[in-house]
Parts: structure tokens; sequence; C-alpha cells
């Protein structure tokens, strides 16, 4: 307490100082603006003090660095646009925009989507027939042309790839996504730079300004201190964390890929850098940034180097100076570590909004093993976020599937999780008899046996295989898991993210083998260019898997977008008794229920009726009948059903 007394002091004194020297740097600015970013740093500061002399303070410069990044903020606030600026007084009197019942999220690579940026904004249409308010690009910034990691491996933060457009274009998209009502969300990849970015050039010409922008070390002296305690992100792909490079005599961290060099942290100059680079995004009208790999940002001795606490306190930093400078940018965290660590990146002053990696992997696994126990008993537990905060729910994204639930909800339900996944990853990989998926093995560690899942969420579902095997019912079981899993995202609370190809039941498309840079990321078979003709010709049409999926998972947004029920609010998941059912009541007014199986499966009334008052007027929003709960409900073969009560 004595302590954050005397931080609460020093950043007093230091903001007297310091405003003097601020206040006529704002020459470019009206005076009502002025005010604004002066009222907002006054606010703000205390707070942004604090992290960073946490982060810096045992530095001899520290108060030039921190004057140096409050000159960087000042820089980007005079580049804002009036219409941004207006959009950030919106925002601040509506902060938690995000979490109405209208936010529906897609995702997307444009060159994949639409060929270019250009292509994109012709889709428009599409995606306002879809019902998207929200859509996130996927890395689109300019990086080598081979080894780039599908974008993440960045080269320059402010030059669009050629292939797909322009800044400029970028920024004309954005405004024109926003006149329809649709935020455009980027990923921000923070944690390291391509071997090609200028930075890195210059570290490798030898200029050592530059290469304290990176980890690089003389020696294996201190890369293999490091490695005893670090864990392989890529170990068929990329073993091992560090990378030599004869040019400079140098070992340099590379946590992901030999050509991504992470960034030094430690410096404060990157921190300051990396602000620049954050605002100026904010600047061309971006909304949203997912920041990518949040836990490696940040490294110590004797650590796994992942979701330290200094990790938190950047982040924290970031935003604060967002607050500031454009309270409009928010951040979605991108977390794929133990479910306890995702939570901890979660909050206003950090990110409001996350990826939830534990319902995608746990919806997979209950569909695997037809029964909902885990699901249940690790949302139950895990689902719950503060107030002004929301989950991102997805069926697939860009990635791989990692089997990212807690050893410790297994355990209680007497699962023991190094099987489990075993299990999991052979059923997923067509390795298991009676599977009905067809997925891909990515990354797998021989010492640990450890794997991740490729695949569409249609050919994960078993609609390929029911396409190989020409049966209908097995068409008919893998159509009805696609909407079932869909069902969950668009109803349990927070932002449903669609991967743009789902929405038409895209299967996996084999053809990446052919091409030597990816034949060994088999995550290329769930990235194939969207399929504009089959769109076009079949997804009107609910009699071919295509129009089955695009017009069911339609009519789902649409109910959703009617309803408030369906904003972000409290879910409480609870037992029916029937391990095959998922059973959740969100906002008190909303029942949903999710059928696992092939097979029909029931729930007594006396059951629901623990949780539920069943004699009052109830109506299901899917058909818009009136409700009665006899003495057992039954649910059809992967039935879900959305009952509202007492509205």
């Amino acid at each position: 307490m004595q302590h954050d007394q005397w931080l609460l002091k020093q950043a007093e004194s230091s903001l007297i100082r310091l405003l003097p020297r601020l206040e006529p740097l704002l020459n470019d600015v009206t005076e009502d603006e002025k005010t604004t970013f002066i009222t907002r740093l006054q606010t703000h500061f205390p707070r942004l003090f604090g992290l960073l002399f946490k982060l810096y303070g045992d530095q001899y410069d520290f108060f030039y660095h921190l004057e140096q990044i409050l000159i960087q903020a000042i820089e980007m606030y005079q580049r804002r646009s009036p219409e941004l600026k207006a959009l950030d007084q919106q925002r601040e009197s509506n902060p938690t925009w995000f979490q109405t019942e209208k936010v529906i999220g897609a995702v997307c690579y444009v060159d994949l989507f639409a060929g270019d940026l250009s292509g994109l904004r012709q889709r428009i249409p599409y995606l306002q027939e879809l019902g998207i308010t929200f859509l996130h690009l996927m890395p689109l910034f300019k990086t080598p042309e081979e080894q780039n990691d599908g974008g993440y491996a960045v080269s320059d933060y402010r030059t669009v790839a050629p292939h797909l457009g322009t800044m400029k274009e970028l920024a004309d998209l954005a405004t024109e996504l926003r006149s329809v009502g649709i935020s455009l969300v980027l990923d921000f990849v923070f944690n390291h730079t391509s071997d090609e970015h200028e930075w890195a050039k210059r570290a490798l010409a030898g200029d050592e300004t530059y290469q304290n922008y990176y980890w690089m070390f003389p020696d294996r002296e201190l890369p293999d201190q490091y490695e005893r305690t670090l864990r392989e992100i890529f170990p068929e792909q990329a073993p091992g964390s560090f990378t030599y490079h004869d040019k400079i005599d140098r070992w340099v961290w590379t946590s992901f890929w030999d050509f991504q060099w992470d960034l030094n942290y430690r410096n404060p100059t990157v921190f300051k850098e990396m602000l620049g680079e954050m605002l100026f995004l904010a600047n061309q009208g971006v909304e949203v940034l997912r920041l990518d790999a949040v836990a490696f940002i940040w490294k110590q001795m004797g650590t796994s180097c992942e979701s330290l606490p200094q990790a938190h306190w950047i982040i924290q930093a970031y935003n604060a100076l967002c607050r500031i400078v454009a309270p409009t940018l928010l951040f979605k965290s991108e977390a794929i570590v133990h479910p306890d660590d995702v939570m901890s990146y979660i909050s206003w002053e950090e990110a409001p909004l996350s990826y939830n990696p534990t319902l995608m992997a746990l919806i997979w696994e209950s569909l695997a093993t037809r029964k909902s126990e885990l699901l249940r008993h690790s949302m139950a537990r895990r689902f719950e976020l503060p107030e002004d905060c929301a989950w991102i729910n997805y069926v697939r994204v860009h990635d791989d599937i990692g089997w990212t639930f807690a050893d410790e909800d297994a355990g209680e339900l007497g699962i023991n999780g190094y099987d489990h996944r075993q299990f999991l990853n052979q059923f997923y990989t067509a390795g298991f008899p009676g599977s009905f998926a067809a997925g891909l093995p990515f990354n797998f560690n021989p010492r640990t046996g450890d794997m991740r899942i490729s695949g569409t969420a249609a050919s994960l579902a078993g609609l390929e295989q029911a396409f190989k095997r020409l049966d209908p019912n097995l068409k008919e079981l893998a159509l009805r898991r696609l909407l079932m899993i869909h069902s969950i995202i668009m109803s349990v609370g927070g932002i449903p993210l669609i991967y743009l190809g789902d929405e038409i039941a895209t299967l996996n498309n084999y053809s990446y083998r052919d091409e030597p840079v990816r034949a060994d990321d088999s995550r290329w078979a769930h990235r194939p260019p969207f399929d504009w003709e089959r769109a076009e010709a079949e997804r009107s049409d609910p009699a071919t898997p295509t129009g089955r999926i695009f017009q069911g998972l339609r009519q789902l947004i649409q109910i959703r977008r009617s309803h408030a029920v369906f904003a972000t609010g409290t879910t409480t998941f609870f037992d029916v008794t029937n391990p095959h059912i998922l059973a959740y009541v969100h906002n008190r007014h909303l029942l949903c229920l999710c059928n696992f199986s092939e097979q029909p499966q029931k729930i007594p009334r006396d059951v629901m009726g623990v949780y539920i008052d069943l004699d009052q007027p109830m109506r299901d929003l899917l058909t818009e009948t009136e409700v009665r709960f006899e003495d057992v409900c039954t649910l059809a073969p992967y039935e879900f059903r959305w009952v509202v009560f007492n509205e």
C-alpha cells in the first residue's frame, strides 16, 4: 500500500513536470481536442506511470523514455482524423458497445476470400447478407514472399502486402465498413518481426542499436540456460528457440520460426516504437487489434518465458495509452495456453476481448465423445468474465486445434488428460475406428506424443467422409453437427466468430501438398480459396449442403440479432443428468439445449424444473412456437433448441 501511494505521488509530480513540455507539442489540434487529450492524459497517467515504472524504472534514463513515449502518443493523436476522434467520443460514452446481440464476427484472409482489398470491398454486400458486423482480416502487411508464416512474419507494419493493395485502400475499406456498421479488426504481431524488417536488416548490418531491439547472444551459454525451461512451439518444423546467424556471429531468439525474431521489450525504445506502429493502425480506422502470441513477449531466465507478469504490464500500458490517444481501439488477446492463463489477460485494463480456445476445443471433444460433461464442467467454472469484457467464441479459425482443456478439470471427471488427448488426436485424424472426422495432424512431437489438428469445420464434422461414402445419412448427421456447434457460439454469450468458408460447408483442400513452401504445414488444408462459384450457385438452395449451412447460420444470426437476450451476460451451465446433453441458461431468460449424440436423447422434466419454472410461458425461437415441456423432453440427433421464457 505504501509503495502504491509512493507511485501515485511520483506520477503526480512527474505529470506536473512533463505537462509544460508536452502541451506546446499539441499544436496541430483544436483547443477542444487539446483539452480532450490533456484530460485523458491526466485520467490515465497514474496507471500508465505505475506500469512503465515497474517495467523500466530501474533504468537510469527512465524519465527520458517516459517522455519519448508520451511524445509518440501526441504525434499519433495529432494525425488522427476528425471522424475517428468523433468515433472516440461515441465509444467513450458507450465503451461496451461490443456486448450487444447485434455484434456478429467473421474472419478471413483477404487474398483467399476476395483476392485483394478492392475485391473485399465488392464483397461487403455478402457480409451484410450474412449479418456480419465485426470483420477480422488476417495479417495483411508486407512479409517475405516465401517464409512468412501465413502473414505473421511482418516486414513493415505500415505497408500492406503489394498483392493485396495499399494502406490507403485499407483505410478506405475501414471507412466503408464503418459506414455500414462493420468494425474492422486486424492482427497486431508484436512479439516478433520478420528477419526482413528494417530493424532486423540494420541489426544484421552490425548496428548495435538495432541489435538491442532483439534478443542476441554471442554464444550458446545463455541460450542453453534459457532452453532448459522453454517449451518448443513447433518441434517438428522449427525445433529449438534460437537461430544462429553467421553474418553477425550471433544467436537470435526465435520462439516460433527461424525467420521470426523475438523483440526485446526490456528495451523501452522497442516499447515506444511498437506503440507507434499500433497507433498508426488505429489511425487507419482499425477498431480492434488481435494481440498475437501475448504470452511470449517477456523473457526471464529460469521460467517458461510465458505469461510472465511483465507481459501483462506491457499490454496494460499499451491499453492506457490507447485510452489517451484512440479510445475506440480495443485489444483482443490470443493466448493458447492453460485456461487459467487465458483468463489472466482478460480485463478492461488489459484486453476486454479474448478468444475462447477452451470452448472451441471442448466443442470438438464433445463431438468425438458424444458427451458434454467435460465441456459443461469446464465452462461452469471458466466462462464467467468481468462484466465489461466478452469472449470471442468460435468453432474454427485459421490455426490448428490444440486440446487446451485443463488436466485438473478432466481429472475431476476421472479423465486422464494425456490419454484423452491421444484419443482425440486419433479420432480427428481418422485413426480411431468409427470416426467421422477427416482431420490432419499438425506438428507432431514424437518425444511427447503431442500434436494439433488441422481441418475445416465441415471435414472435421464428417461431411467429407459422407461424400466419399456417398451416404446420405452420414451427410445429414454432419450437417446437423455443423449447425449445432455454431448454435453454441451464437447463444452462449459473447461475440460469435465465423471463419469465412465454414458458412458454405467448405471441405479440406489438399493442394497445399504440391507447394514446397506449404507442404509441411497441414493448416493450409483448411485455408483454401473461397469458392465463390459454389457460394453464388448454391447458398440460396437449402437442398444443397452449401445452402443448408448458409441459410441455417443466417437464420441463427437473424434470430440472435432480433433478441436482446443474446447480448453478453451471465451464462449458467447445468447438469440434466444425461451426459449427451449440453444445457445452459443465458441471461436468465434463454434456455439452450444441445444433443451431442447420433441418437435421440431424453431429459426428465423434473430435472429441468430444478433450474427453470416450466409452468411459465415459453417460446421456441427457432420455430416461433409455444413450448410445453411434458414429462420428458426429447432431442433428436444433434438437435438444439433455443427456448425463451419470462421475457
